[in-house]
C-alpha cells in the first residue's frame, strides 16, 4: 500500500509542478515499500539520494518561476525550500553515517513533509499562477 495517494486537491494547476509532485511521491512511496520490503541501508540511501537530488531540481523549478513571474511571497517561500532542502540533506548524511535508518518515524516525516509543503505552501501560489496563465 502506497504511504502517499495522490489526488487531484493537491493539484498547484501547473502541469509540470503537479508532475514533479507525483514524482517527489513516488520516490517516497518506493522508499517505503524498499524499507518494509527490508532493503540494505545502501538501497533506501540510493532511493533516498534520488528523493534528495529530485527535490533540490523541482525547487529550483518552482523558484525560477517565482523569480520570472516576481511572486509576492518569494522570500517566505524560498526559506521554506532551504529549511527542508537542509532537513533532507541532513537525513541524507545521517543515515550514511549510521545515526538514523529509514523507520516509520522518517517515513512519516517525509510524508508529513511533502504533503504539507503541497497542501499549504505550494497552494498559496496556485492562484498567483493562475492569474498569470501558468499551466
Amino acid at each position: 500500500m502506497a504511504l502517499i495517494t495522490w489526488s487531484d486537491s493537491m493539484s498547484v494547476g501547473v502541469s509540470r509542478i503537479d508532475k514533479e509532485h507525483q514524482g517527489l511521491i513516488a520516490l517516497i512511496n518506493l522508499l517505503h515499500s524498499e524499507m518494509l520490503a527490508g532493503k540494505s541501508k545502501e538501497a533506501l540511501a540510493v532511493v533516498l539520494d534520488k528523493l534528495v537530488a529530485y527535490t533540490k531540481v523541482h525547487f529550483a523549478g518552482e523558484e525560477t518561476l517565482f523569480r520570472t513571474l516576481n511572486y509576492p511571497a518569494m522570500a517566505t517561500h524560498l526559506k521554506e525550500h532551504a529549511a527542508l532542502t537542509q532537513k533532507a540533506v541532513q537525513l541524507q548524511s545521517d543515515l550514511k553515517a549510521g545515526k538514523v535508518m529509514i523507520s516509520a518515524p522518517v517515513l512519516d516525516f517525509l510524508r508529513d513533509w511533502l504533503t504539507n509543503h503541497i497542501l499549504k505552501q505550494d497552494m498559496a501560489y496556485r492562484l498567483f499562477f493562475a492569474s498569470k496563465g501558468v499551466k
